[in-house]
C-alpha cells in the first residue's frame, strides 16, 4: 500500500545529497523471484502505444515471507500504472474475493480452475499470482511489490501519523487494541499506524464490505504519499531515516526493481498525481458455499485494453 509513496521519498533523500545512504536503506529492502516459473508464452505482451509505461502488482500480505503458501492470502491487490512519462498514475484496486481462472500451480496440485483470486497466492505464491492477474486483466506486469501488515503501522507512525477524513462513524470489531474495537468518528483527523491499519483493514462494519475497505485503502494510500513527500518529512533527517528503515523493513519487491533509479524517475509524483480505481464488478453473489464478487466482463475487457494501450480510463471511483 505505500510503495509509491516510499519511492517518492527516497529520491527527497537523493536531493539532500544522501544518495549512498539511500543505496544502502535500498539495498535492505528483501527481493523475491516474482517471475520466475511464469511461462513467457502465456504472458501479455506490450502494446506499441504503451512504451515507457509501467505496470506493477502491489500485494497487502497476511505474512512476512512471499514464499511462504501454507494458506497465506492477499487481502490487498492493486495494479498500478504510471503512464509513459511517468508523470501520473491510476491504482486499480481488485476485490480479494473476485471468481476468475486461476492456472495450474507449479506444482500441479492446484489451480487450473475457477476460484477467488486471492486463492492464487496461497496456491502458487507470487508467480502464480502474476499469471492469475496477467490472465484476468491482459495487462503485463513489469514489477511486483509486497508489503506486510505487520509492518504498516510502523511505517505510519514514523511519518507522525495521517491525515484521513473518515466519511462515516463506525466500530471496527476486528482491532490490534486489546478488546479488539476501535471506533472511528465521521470526519477529518490524524490517526497512528494502529489505527490507520485498523481503518484500512476493516469491512466488517459495512454494507458493502470489502468495497468500503478498498476505498478506505485508497485514502489512506493517498494520505501517506502526501505527508511522505511534505518538506516536514524530507526536512527532517531522523523522521526521514525511520520512514525509510520502517519501509524497507515492510516491504519486498521483485529482483529487478532498481528502487533508486525508480525514486529519481517519480520525484514529482504526489496524490494528486494518482487516480483510484476499483476494477469493474457486477457485485457480489455465491458459487457453492462461498461468497464472491463477480467481474463485470463487459466493462472489464476494454477497461483493461485502455490500459494496455496507456490510454485514458473511464471516470475514477474515488
Amino acid at each position: 500500500m505505500i510503495v509509491a509513496a516510499s519511492l517518492a521519498v527516497l529520491l527527497g533523500g537523493a536531493l539532500l545529497g544522501t544518495s549512498l545512504w539511500l543505496r544502502s536503506v535500498a539495498s535492505d529492502v528483501k527481493r523475491v523471484d516474482a517471475f520466475d516459473g511464469v511461462p513467457e508464452a502465456d504472458r501479455p505482451q506490450k502494446a506499441e502505444s504503451a512504451k515507457g509505461a509501467m505496470n506493477f502488482l502491489l500485494l497487502g500480505s497476511d505474512t512476512r515471507d512471499p514464499e511462504n503458501k501454507d494458506g497465506s492470502r492477499t487481502d490487498t491487490i492493486i495494479v498500478l500504472h504510471l503512464n509513459k512519462d511517468h508523470s501520473k498514475a491510476q491504482m486499480i484496486s481488485i476485490p480479494r474475493d473476485t471468481w476468475v481462472f486461476i492456472p495450474k500451480s507449479p506444482n500441479g496440485k492446484y489451480g487450473n480452475t475457477n476460484a477467488k483470486i486471492n486463492a492464487a497466492y496461497a496456491w502458487g505464491g507470487v508467480p502464480l499470482m502474476i499469471q492469475t492477474v496477467e490472465k484476468f486483466t491482459g495487462v503485463r506486469l513489469d514489477h511486483v511489490a509486497i508489503v506486510d501488515f505487520s509492518g504498516f503501522k510502523e511505517i505510519v507512525d514514523a511519518l507522525g501519523g495521517v491525515e484521513i477524513d473518515v466519511p462515516q462513524s463506525f466500530t471496527s470489531t476486528h482491532s490490534l487494541n486489546p478488546d479488539g474495537k476501535r471506533h472511528f468518528e465521521k470526519g477529518r483527523q490524524t490517526m497512528d499506524g494502529a489505527a490507520a491499519l485498523d481503518y484500512a483493514r476493516e469491512r466488517y462494519a459495512f454494507k458493502d464490505g470489502d468495497f468500503a475497505r478498498i476505498q478506505h485503502q485508497q485514502q489512506v494510500i493517498k494520505a501517506i504519499l502526501n505527508k511522505a513527500a511534505t518538506g516536514g518529512t524530507l526536512s527532517n533527517p531522523a523522521r526521514l531515516n525511520s520512514f525509510l528503515h520502517a519501509t524497507a523493513d515492510a516491504v519486498t519487491v521483485d529482483n529487478t526493481l532498481n528502487l533508486v533509479d525508480m525514486a529519481m524517475e517519480l520525484r514529482n509524483l504526489r496524490g494528486d498525481d494518482l487516480a483510484f480505481f476499483t476494477s469493474p464488478t457486477k457485485g457480489t453473489g455465491t458459487v457453492g458455499s462461498e461468497s464472491v464478487v463477480f467481474a463485470d466482463d463487459d466493462k472489464t475487457k476494454p477497461f483493461y485494453e485502455a490500459l494496455r494501450l496507456d490510454e485514458a480510463l473511464p471516470a475514477p471511483t474515488k
